[in-house]
């Protein structure tokens, strides 16, 4: 007979049980609000941003359309938000560079998704850019792409090619032009998603490396809105840029940079999904966009693919 003491029954017990199921479901719960659902908002608002903008008055840019939400919202999250200066000053080189990469980057996805979307409509732009999103996403994390994920990726390319071949009846087609330029909004969207990422993960706070980037990437687009900026001064203009700057820039982004906390810039970017889904429903729903069926088969290959590569 061993002459070690036993462990006593009580303290066996608590190492072996695992959590009751009451429990687990509370600590998936908490999981959930901290990360996946503050991110799901952010996407329900910025599906509204493609339908916001085609309010704005003929004639307007769509990039100045799209760039004035930047400054405007850049300009309210850096007002809102403490720790800018302090993060700008104890910044090392390395988060310095990060910082321009990821201002680089927000400013990039304006200037290429509201001409995407005035080439393409809301829903296949938007479909495209967030779509490809998780695809970037995992090739800047590195993330391994086992066979499944591999078999999704082709689809989702098959997909997107299948939106460039359809045509809406409504007369709008989803040309290769402006399905490249939604291509590179999803670049650009995967590419500041993952520099938040890794900022938060150096010790950062979320809301202060997202409002320098915002403010960065606003001061770059400033003249572009200035120059062309005329639409600003009709009510209806003015209505489009308070919702794309208040909605879907500072309220999205607290938002996305606040779930971005507990998720990775991987997973943040797959739970984008929701956004083409709420973008297409409005095209359709307020705008009137009839996509035509070979359209409806790549947002249906898009959607399905990259749901299944969120759980690869």
């Amino acid at each position: 007979m061993s002459t070690q003491p036993s462990m006593r029954p009580s303290a066996q017990h608590s190492l072996s049980t695992p959590l009751s199921p009451a429990r687990e479901r509370r600590a998936a719960t908490r999981e959930f609000m901290r990360g996946p659902l503050p991110i799901l908002v952010a996407c329900l608002l910025w599906g509204s941003t493609g339908t916001a903008a085609s309010f704005a008055p003929e004639g307007a840019n769509p990039a100045a359309v799209g760039c004035a939400g930047l400054v405007f919202g850049g300009l309210l999250l850096c007002l809102s938000t403490r720790g800018c200066v302090a993060l700008v000053r104890t910044a090392t080189a390395r988060d310095r560079v990060a910082l321009l990469v990821g201002a680089a980057a927000v400013a990039a996805y304006p200037l290429t998704f509201y001409p995407a979307v005035s080439r393409t409509g809301v829903a296949v732009a938007t479909v495209v850019a967030l779509g490809s999103a998780p695809v970037f996403a995992g090739l800047v994390e590195r993330a391994p792409f086992g066979p499944l994920r591999r078999v999704a990726t082709a689809a989702a390319v098959t997909g997107c090619a299948l939106l460039v071949v359809g045509q809406e009846t409504g007369g709008v087609r989803a040309d290769a032009l402006g399905v490249g330029l939604a291509l590179v909004a999803g670049l650009a969207y995967a590419a500041y998603a993952s520099v938040a990422a890794r900022l938060i993960s150096r010790g950062h706070a979320a809301r202060p490396a997202l409002a320098v980037m915002f403010t960065v990437a606003a001061a770059g687009v400033a003249p572009l809105v200035v120059a062309d900026g005329w639409w600003l001064t009709e009510p209806r203009g003015a209505a489009v840029a308070l919702h794309l700057s208040v909605l879907t820039t500072c309220v999205a982004y607290t938002l996305f940079g606040l779930g971005l906390r507990h998720t990775t810039a991987v997973v943040a970017t797959s739970l984008t999904l929701a956004e083409p889904a709420a973008a297409a429903v409005l095209g359709v729903a307020v705008l009137g966009e009839q996509l035509a069926w070979v359209s409806w088969a790549g947002l249906a290959v898009v959607g399905v693919s990259l749901g299944v590569m969120s759980r690869g």
